[in-house]
């Protein structure tokens, strides 16, 4: 029993999909994918995620505005954050965080709006999934000044084992994408077999970021599979054990009974 812990339902192309979402939904199924968390990237898919989550009883969805939005727009309020937050099968706030690599010149926007995603999570107890990329100390620090009681999850993990150890210091656990399975991901892989086991999720970050061997198309849930026995592998242990943990792991985080 697999989880895809990060995926975007709502950006996948279903236009030569048979049977569109569902057909997605029960594809992963299929391969042993049983539950997934839908992950917004601006305010107005944090409402419409409310909604498609209504349609299936095991996909949840997060509220948040990604750091990689076209600027001007204003920062979400730490008070729209957590009214949405509050739905039902709203289970995270995020994906926020800091990324220098594409949008350094929007870094103040979002290091405000990252705070006040922060401050959401402080206020409602639910935790954050955090973007980061080429902004490690900066990140960590607002993680430390604003730690989440919640705590969260580092997602599509690519950075190094110093910032990973930090953020497990802090409660954080790290999520692998597909890129883990990438010819060029051997530093990533050496960061992936130090994570504690009880302290690994695996995602795809669909429809973005296939994994080998289906690099070049669409990405989807399903090939959670793919990323879960690259993990496995890596460890020597058996994709059975790797899914076992990812799972309760996932669990756990974003409090959902088992």
């Amino acid at each position: 029993m697999l989880v895809d812990s990060h995926c975007h339902l709502d950006h996948l192309d279903l236009s030569d999909r048979e049977g569109g979402l569902n057909g997605v939904i029960d594809a992963a199924q299929a391969r042993g994918i049983t539950h997934f968390l839908s992950v917004a990237v601006d305010m107005t898919t944090s409402r419409s995620l409310i909604d498609l989550t209504a349609q299936f009883d095991n996909v949840y969805s997060s509220v948040g505005v990604h750091p990689l939005q076209k600027i001007p727009q204003p920062v979400p309020s730490i008070e729209e954050l957590v009214s949405l937050a509050q739905e039902p099968r709203v289970v995270a706030i995020g994906e926020t965080g800091l990324d220098n690599f594409y949008s350094s010149e929007t870094i103040d926007w979002q290091r405000q709006s990252f705070v006040n995603h922060l401050k959401a999570c402080q206020e409602i107890t639910k935790p954050v999934i955090i973007h980061t990329r080429d902004a490690r100390d900066e990140t960590i620090e607002l993680m430390r000044e604003y730690t989440p009681s919640a705590g969260g999850v580092m997602h599509c993990f690519t950075e190094t084992w110093e910032m990973a150890q930090q953020a497990l210091e802090l409660g954080f656990y790290i999520s692998f994408s597909g890129i883990v399975t990438f010819a060029n991901a051997k530093a990533l892989r050496d960061v992936a077999v130090k994570v504690p086991l009880d302290r690994i999720l695996v995602e795809t970050d669909s429809p973005w970021l296939a994994p080998v061997p289906h690099r070049g198309s669409q990405n989807e849930p399903q090939y959670v599979r793919e990323v879960a026995q690259c993990m496995a592998d890596l460890r020597g242990i058996s994709l059975e054990e790797l899914a076992s943990a990812t799972t309760d792991n996932f669990n756990r985080l974003f409090q959902i009974p088992a």
